[in-house]
């Protein structure tokens, strides 16, 4: 017989990486992968534990696969992720009905934990963060046209709101060539866009070859067949060099789209938080990638309500997200993290005040994403088709990444295919998406 395992993927990329390297351990050693809880023996729920939000959001998702396990419907429950990693065997001790948590250094022994809890054996471990294996066999969990493709894991940036490093250990990267074997392998599978992710993509190289190559990495990749476009995430802007910026300039296949979260743009805010940079420094790198980029989509995400700030200081950030045009822009409220240098901080900010800068920042970028899709509109873009129901598809340009930002809905008189690269004339807007018809 055999037994059917089912995972919830939480959190960012990274984390969805290590899920689906857990899904094909288990898929080779026997286990079925089901696709939904009802259909499942055993549950895995890979968890996040950055913020208060994400951690809402996995106790309230165990919670509720708790009550599968109660009715009956399944046999077992096991948690990994950072949440695991973090709050350990006191998600056990609150949770009762959660019969296995691992930290990620375990993620390599999910077979033995899953064969354990079918037969009633609970376990709980949690070796060094260091060896979760940041390469191997993966059981996609994207649509079947683009992947992400780690290069690293942990951070030694020490920033001091974030809980990263406590959880995931200090910074760990693969050699160039493991990188690029699996590239190719998943060209193989049919994939067209890799996002290349990382804590800090841009510090690619550093441990391994003493300096930063993530140029020369990205050089290489764009000589596979099969990869038509490749993204980047995380970017440091410490450290993006020039000659990294040529390359994104230079080459097709990268898209001129980098994701570089700011978190904020006063100095003293930022100093506080253990970043670099001010609002004239951080101005001047991103119009210099803008000048020697054509058509450089930037995306970035700030922090709000981080411990003193000021009215003055958002009232800076304010300006500067309207003097700088972000063409995608995320923020989130300060989440106070036990552990972490801030949590201690004095000149804590009340939360509504927090939830009220988040929307008027947020307000601000809509009236300027609304600016940006009405100037859209006429331009024809090179768009990979995402989603095809009849004759109405959604897709996404060189603009556009998958599942954090909007995208492109069209018509076509012709059928088309998930993956397939079509050009599309925008007609209109709707909101944050795009309008459109094939040509």
């Amino acid at each position: 017989m055999k037994y059917k395992v089912g995972m919830i993927l939480l959190g960012c990329p990274k984390n969805q990486v290590d899920g689906e390297l857990m899904l094909e351990k288990l898929n080779k050693s026997g286990f079925e992968i089901a696709s939904s809880i009802e259909d499942s023996d055993i549950m895995i729920i890979n968890t996040c534990g950055f913020i208060e939000d994400a951690k809402r959001e996995a106790i309230d998702t165990i919670l509720e696969v708790a009550e599968y396990k109660m009715a009956g419907l399944i046999t077992a429950i096991v948690v990994t992720g950072c949440l695991a990693q973090r709050y350990q065997d006191e998600i056990l001790k609150e949770i009762p009905e959660v019969d296995s948590v691992i930290g990620i250094g375990a993620d390599s022994d999910i077979v033995k934990v899953c064969q354990k809890v079918l037969v009633g054996v609970k376990t709980s471990f949690y070796p060094d963060r260091q060896l979760p294996p940041l390469e191997g066999e993966r059981m996609l969990s994207t649509s079947p046209h683009w992947a992400y493709l780690k290069l690293s894991d942990g951070c030694d940036n020490k920033c001091s709101y974030c809980a990263i490093p406590l959880i995931r250990g200090g910074y760990n990267e693969r050699p160039i060539e493991s990188i690029i074997n699996e590239a190719n392998s998943l060209a193989d599978k049919g994939i067209k866009e890799l996002i290349l992710i990382a804590q800090d993509t841009t510090k690619y190289g550093l441990q391994l070859y003493g300096e930063y190559k993530l140029a020369e990495l990205l050089k290489e990749l764009v000589k596979i067949d099969g990869i038509k476009w490749i993204r980047l995430y995380y970017c440091y802007p410490d450290r993006i060099t020039d000659e990294l910026i040529d390359v994104i300039a230079n080459e097709d296949k990268i898209c001129s789209y980098i994701d570089i979260p700011l978190q904020h743009c006063n100095e003293n805010i930022l100093r506080s938080m253990n970043r670099n940079g001010s609002y004239d420094t951080l101005k001047s790198l991103l119009n210099k990638m803008r000048d020697r980029i054509d058509g450089l989509t930037l995306r970035t995400t700030f922090m709000v309500g981080f411990p003193g700030e000021s009215e003055q200081d958002f009232s800076e950030l304010c300006r500067f997200v309207k003097e700088m045009k972000f063409d995608k822009m995320g923020c989130f409220s300060y989440s106070p993290e036990e552990d972490t240098p801030a949590f201690d901080f004095e000149c804590q900010i009340d939360d509504e005040i927090k939830k009220h800068r988040a929307e008027v920042l947020m307000d601000i970028q809509y009236g300027i994403t609304e600016q940006a899709n009405k100037e859209k509109i006429g331009n024809v873009y090179d768009v990979i088709v995402d989603t095809a129901e009849s004759s109405k598809y959604t897709g996404r340009a060189y603009f556009d990444s998958p599942e954090i930002d909007s995208g492109i809905i069209f018509t076509s008189d012709v059928p088309l295919s998930v993956g397939e690269f079509v050009k599309v004339r925008i007609t209109d807007y709707d909101g944050y998406d795009l309008i459109g018809e094939k040509i």
